[in-house]
């Protein structure tokens, strides 16, 4: 009885919706979306509370203004100092009068140091990799810009850093503060990234300074999550042998807490790192600059190959972070010093030191050893605007035939669907289905998520951001579980296809669009085969790992009594492997969620268009409330999709 229910429930749904949509044209009015009376000025009042936070709040005799102003110009000062050092060196005069004293670190001497660190840090296939890696940004003419957004990174993480750890401690510490800070972090992690530029605008100016404030607000949240943790898995023995030898709790937490956690307390440094790197191009809308303005540049006059040599040079510089943050974080410890002089105990510090000293002393004699020289410099601009051209030109007929037939057939009925659906029973379905999966609560949550939607007077916009994120998700999760139930099953395929999800991940979000919008001009299609590829990842993951995950044992079980490969599968691997897929169904959401706010630059009409509008005014007010109808959009997502996980889990733990 409990499993009819269960199929005939959604199914009843799904005939309802079709009635009504069918009824639609004969339903009175107010029952499309909610009626203007409804409708809250949150986005008037919170404008209001900013502008009196800007204009009139103070402090004693200090402005909230000066405050801001204050904050960062302390931040600006290390991040001007970084510059110097990487990029624009200490010079004596402005513009073509400009006479440099010292230079900046030179390419050879930052490429010694990345592969020196490399070397340190695991072996020397490592080192040789980040060196080639810093080596083709001088190759490939991205240096200077490349310096100017590893510039941002050095200061943003070590802030991100300090204060995930300062909160994630606290968290530790005190219970309350670990309630006030969780759904903070999930909005912190849900709200789109434009959200995020439109309050730091106001309150900072544009420029870079604002821009790196918004990146830490941005990768912090993952560093709280991560310490708070680690801490928590530190074994009892530990805790009761540092009580044992008389530490005082701020001694346990200095000397003993925080060594044996740092492991796991460097997998969230990593974090904080490929979060920074994965905002430059954002960021670079309100005055960032580096390789993120060169690829929003390029998508702005639609230039593929620059677009592209400046996100690859993006993902070649995500990749040695990465690679060199996993291998630092996997350090056991330092190995044994030789003993002997300083020089001797330290050989790779000194060759670093010697790069810096001797090409900053020849490069004046040897420009070459300074500055890469651009009559060296390699391109593939025209390589790639080619490619594309010429598939433009060759496929241009069956590409418009999967377009128009994708828009006729898909997008545009599917949308007419969601948006002629009252919203009352949106808004009951959304009830109904947090009671089935995770009780009043969870209920409760969904109520709250679809009455704010409401009262913000757009919910049309976010029926379509739910239509581009659910048939994007939908195509994702069709591609994705076939390529993981392939990379499980087979060695070789595991590999290669994890090397292409890698590739996907890391490529910058910004970098699909323009290849996407040269091929198939603006509009939703573009904007959901952009989606689908940034979200295919994690969906490709989760259902590799979960169907790896499966014990060897039923598996043989099922062998010995008879079963077929495909029964194995059917009845064995996919329903034990389910939670895992479901948690790779929920990253995937999330994932498309945070590209549909980018892809409102090809022409979408939903909710990050609203955000990305509120951005071009200044909005505050309104870029806050329709930043938070996405981030209501991904929570009610999250946590229905984890409630359906858990009680899956339970399920099959139940039945075992």
């Amino acid at each position: 009885m409990t499993v009819r229910l269960r199929l005939l429930l959604p199914l009843a749904v799904v005939l309802a919706a079709t009635v009504l949509a069918w009824l639609s044209s004969r339903l009175p009015a107010g029952w499309h979306w909610p009626p203007q009376a409804m409708v809250l000025p949150m986005a008037d009042r919170i404008s209001a509370a900013m502008k009196w936070l800007t204009d009139s709040a103070a402090l004693g005799p200090v402005s909230f203004r000066d405050l801001t102003r204050g904050f960062a110009a302390m931040v600006e000062a290390p991040y001007n100092a970084v510059r110097v050092l990487l990029v624009e060196g200490i010079t004596q005069g402005r513009g073509r009068r400009a006479v440099t004293l010292v230079p900046p670190l030179s390419w050879l001497a930052v490429t010694v140091a990345a592969a020196a660190l490399g070397h340190y840090a695991r072996d020397l296939k490592l080192g040789l990799i980040a060196g080639a890696l810093m080596l083709y940004l001088a190759v490939f003419g991205q240096w200077e810009s490349a310096m100017v957004t590893l510039a941002s990174i050095a200061i943003a993480v070590p802030i991100g850093v300090a204060g995930g750890l300062a909160l994630g401690i606290g968290a530790w510490r005190w219970r309350w503060m670990e309630r006030i800070l969780q759904p903070v972090l999930d909005l912190m992690q849900t709200v789109p990234t434009f959200a995020y530029l439109v309050p730091v605008l106001v309150l900072f100016g544009f420029g870079p300074v604002a821009a790196l404030l918004a990146t830490v607000i941005y990768a912090m949240p993952p560093m709280v999550r991560v310490t708070l943790l680690a801490l928590r898995a530190i074994p009892s023995e530990i805790m009761d042998f540092a009580a044992m030898a008389g530490c005082t709790p701020g001694q346990r937490l200095r000397r003993v807490m925080l060594p044996v956690a740092l492991p796991d307390l460097m997998v969230g440094v990593n974090q904080v790192i490929m979060l920074s790197l994965n905002m430059v191009i954002i960021a670079s809308i309100i005055g960032a600059g580096g390789l993120g303005f060169d690829v929003l540049n390029a998508l702005r006059r639609l230039d593929i190959g620059g677009g592209v040599e400046a996100g690859i040079a993006i993902t070649a510089l995500a990749v040695v972070m990465d690679r060199l943050g996993q291998a630092l974080a996997a350090r056991s410890g330092p190995p044994a010093a030789p003993q002997g002089p300083w020089w001797r105990r330290h050989p790779r510090t000194l060759l670093v030191l010697v790069a810096i000293l001797v090409t900053g002393a020849l490069g004046y004699l040897v420009p070459a050893l300074q500055s890469w020289p651009k009559d060296w410099t390699l391109t593939t601009k025209g390589f790639w605007g080619d490619l594309v051209k010429w598939i433009n030109v060759t496929y241009f007929d069956q590409l418009e035939a999967a377009r128009t037939m994708a828009l006729e057939y898909v997008l545009i009925p599917v949308k007419r669907f969601l948006l002629a659906l009252p919203w009352p029973f949106v808004m009951g379905v959304l009830v109904l289905a947090g009671a089935r999966l995770g009780g009043w609560r969870l209920a409760l949550t969904a109520a709250l998520a679809g009455g704010y939607i409401a009262a913000t007077g757009l919910w049309e916009q976010a029926m379509t951001t739910v239509y581009l994120c659910g048939l994007s998700v939908l195509i994702a999760m069709a591609i994705g579980l076939p390529l993981g139930l392939w990379a499980a099953t087979q060695e070789t395929a595991g590999r290669v296809i994890g090397a292409v999800m890698d590739t996907l991940q890391t490529l910058p979000s910004f970098v699909y669009l323009i290849p996407v919008v040269m091929l198939f001009r603006v509009g939703d299609f573009s904007a959901m085969i952009a989606v689908v590829l940034y979200a295919l990842a994690p969906a490709v993951r989760y259902t590799a790992h979960g169907l790896r995950s499966v014990p060897a044992g039923l598996v043989e079980a099922g062998v010995a009594c008879g079963c077929t490969r495909g029964q194995i599968l059917r009845r064995i691997r996919l329903p034990l492997a389910a939670p895992m897929i479901l948690l790779g169904l929920n990253q995937t959401v999330l994932l498309a969620l945070s590209m549909l706010v980018i892809t409102a630059l090809v022409g979408t009409r939903d909710l990050g268009q609203e955000v990305y509008i509120a951005l071009s005014r200044a909005d505050v007010g309104h870029g806050i409330v329709a930043g938070l109808a996405v981030a209501a959009i991904a929570i009610l997502a999250d946590r229905l999709i984890g409630a359906a996980a858990k009680g899956m889990k339970d399920r099959l733990e139940g039945t075992g």
